[in-house]
Order: structure tokens, then sequence, then C-alpha cells
């Protein structure tokens, strides 16, 4: 989803471009994954005077793309763009599945501010309060009713960067979260595996969100909103390429890639890693 109205930085909407040309979709191809690039959602590149239609609109065609795919059962990855757009991605998937799904939310910032509490008004920063229900109707309410997640089958991992009205929002809900001094104490494996058992319990099947802010920015650069001490690369390529759940894995988004601040395309290969290492065993 190359859309960038949510964020602050707006060249996010370049980065699902450029993996595109450096050829991702062969890139996965041989390493043994069924991958076919399924289609672009591009916003208006014109300043808007108010981003919300943009933003609402892109999310839209989102929702009714990853609907299709889910439908359809096939497993797919959105590249963004913006991590607004999981929204979409993940009121699709809801809408196709019409039962509850778990969701691993791996990301530096917590994205639970509503519009009353945002202090910036970026859209980027509430996409996840949007999907339990809090926020702007014409999020909350895309493609069905809210909430599209239940709190107790979420959890967020990688925390680092966040404001007061996120944490009590999410405290008060109940959502899991391991800030980034428990995923150092207790180790990637041990926390992944509550993830899992979180997003697995009385679900259909889980997805994967993740900030590539999450990861620290030595291993990350390309990234909009960078934040010190953030997950390590090659430990969380690891994690994801064990990641096995009784129930299956619906879909992964990989949001905020900014190729404008990567360096030689480290940020844009990680993309494709993580892509691999959370489908590596979907073979043709």
């Amino acid at each position: 989803m190359a859309s960038c109205w949510g964020a602050q930085d707006k060249r996010c909407d370049l980065g699902p471009l450029h993996l595109q040309q450096l050829g991702i979709e062969k890139q996965l191809q041989a390493h043994g994954i069924d991958a076919h690039w399924h289609s672009m959602i591009r916003a208006d590149n014109r300043q808007p005077s108010d981003t919300w239609p943009q933003v609402i609109s892109t999310c839209q065609q989102l929702a009714d793309s990853c609907y299709q795919l889910t439908k359809n059962n096939q497993a797919f990855c959105v590249y963004g763009g913006d991590h607004s757009g999981a929204v979409g991605t993940w009121s699709g998937v809801r809408q196709a599945l019409k039962n509850d799904i778990g969701l691993i939310w791996i990301d530096a910032h917590m994205d639970s501010h509503t519009p009353q509490s945002s202090h910036s008004g970026a859209i980027h920063g509430m996409p996840l309060a949007s999907l339990l229900g809090f926020g702007d109707q014409r999020l909350t309410n895309m493609n069905g009713p809210a909430p599209k997640l239940q709190p107790a089958k979420i959890s967020v991992i990688g925390v680092r960067s966040y404001e007061p009205e996120e944490q009590q929002l999410l405290c008060k809900l109940g959502v899991r979260v391991f800030p980034i001094e428990e995923c150092f104490q207790r180790g990637l494996d041990e926390v992944f595996k509550e993830a899992l058992q979180i997003a697995n319990t009385d679900t259909c099947g889980y997805g994967i969100s993740l900030d590539l802010d999450a990861i620290d920015p030595l291993h990350a650069p390309g990234v909009g909103s960078p934040a010190r001490g953030g997950l390590r690369a090659k430990e969380l390529l690891q994690v994801l390429s064990r990641l096995r759940g009784p129930q299956p894995l619906i879909g992964l988004e990989i949001a905020e890639y900014n190729p404008t601040r990567d360096i030689d395309d480290k940020t844009a290969q990680l993309a494709v890693e993580i892509t691999k290492s959370c489908y590596g065993n979907i073979k043709n």
C-alpha cells in the first residue's frame, strides 16, 4: 500500500514501489515461496487540505483486497506505506472470516491514540485503537461493526516510545504489552511463545503486523520514526522462522518502510528476509 498521508514523514509511500523495483517477488520465489504481486494501492500524491479522506480511501481499498484474498484462502503480505493501513488490512480479514482473529503487533510505538488523545494528529498513531473500536467511526466501522479485534487476543511487542493516553487505553482493555525491556530480559523466544498463545486462543487464525521501527535503527535505518534500542534483526528473524501455532498465519503486514532513509537497501532486504522467515514453509 503506497500511502503516506497517515504519517508525518510523507516519503514512506515510496516503500512498496522500491520493493517492487528491487524484485521482491522473484527473491521470494527463489526461496521457494509461491509469491505473486497482487496489486498496488496508491493514494493521490497531491497534498490534501484534509488527510483523513485520503487515509480512509486507501484503507478501504486495502480492506477490500484483503477481504478477497482471505475469502479465497490466500495467505498474503501487505507492504506499507504508513501503519494506518493496518485498519484496512485487518478489517478486511475480519469481515472475510467472521470469527475472532489474533494479532501480534510488533512496533516501537503503541499506535493506540484516538483523534482526541493524539498529540500530533497523525493517523498512523491510531490504527490499533481503531481496530479495538476506539476513534473515528469511518475507521472503526470499516467493512463491519466495531471492534474488529478482541483485546485478549492481541499482543504488542517491542514498545519503547509512547504517550500515557495510549498506555492507559491498552491497560484498561487488558492488551498484553511486551516493552522492549521485557523482550531483552526474557528473550524473544519466550516473548513470542506467549504472544502466539494469546493469538491462538479461541481464534480461527492470526496475523502479524510489523512496523519496521520496532527493529533497532542500526539494523533498520529506513523508517520514518526511528526509536533507539530496538529489537535485534537477526534474533527477530530466527524467532519468526520458528513461529508456528495450531492456527494458521492468515497474513503478514510490514509497515513504514522509507527508502529515502535507508542505507544500501539494508531495510529493504530486511523486509524480504522477514517475509521469508514467516512464509518459508509455504512452498510451490
